[in-house]
């Protein structure tokens, strides 16, 4: 399997086949919109108007499962996203990223990576958070919080795993090695 399997929702319900972004490189990405990772989305944002004509693109995931970032309706979301970071990249259907409820892309996606690990003073106070709900998190391939970033290359095979606390600049590196 790999990330052209999959079909997805837009915001307004209607499917989207992953297949149809063959040939590039794609970032998935859950995210929220009252989470202190928030601002990650003007850098995303910034990353997407530099490579999307190279062959990029960012396919964000509007995620509630962490401590109830994202409550609003995935228009609203979409409304928020673009009035305050213009963000100009495909925003699906609000979705679970984690648990029996979650969308069989991200089931996939937690069976076939692992926990990277975070990083930094954040990483610190992040993982005495997500430890308090999944004892076993560093052993695990659940999504652990907002804004953690799956790079899948042009046939759509998992490149990599950033959590939420990896600086941008690696993630546009890994990018620009994959396209």
């Amino acid at each position: 399997m790999n990330l052209y399997d999959f079909t997805v929702k837009n915001r307004d319900g209607s499917d989207k086949a992953l297949s149809d972004f063959k040939g590039k490189v794609a970032l998935v990405v859950n995210t929220a919109t009252a989470c202190g990772f928030t601002p990650q989305y003007k850098e995303l944002q910034e990353i997407y108007t530099e490579l999307h004509d190279k062959g990029l693109e960012i396919l964000d995931f509007p995620c509630n499962q962490f401590a109830n970032q994202a409550p609003e309706s995935s228009e609203e979301i979409h409304t928020f996203c673009t009035g305050r970071f213009g963000i100009t990249f495909p925003q699906f259907a609000k979705i679970d990223v984690n648990g029996e409820n979650s969308i069989p892309l991200y089931k996939w996606i937690r069976e076939n990576t692992k926990f990277a690990g975070f990083k930094g003073a954040s990483g610190l106070m992040l993982s005495a958070v997500v430890k308090k709900t999944d004892k076993d998190y560093k052993n695990n391939g659940n999504i652990k919080w907002n804004f953690t970033k799956i790079l899948f290359d042009k046939e759509g095979n998992i490149a990599g795993r950033f959590e939420p606390t990896d600086s941008m600049e690696s993630l546009k590196e890994k990018i620009l090695e994959l396209l």
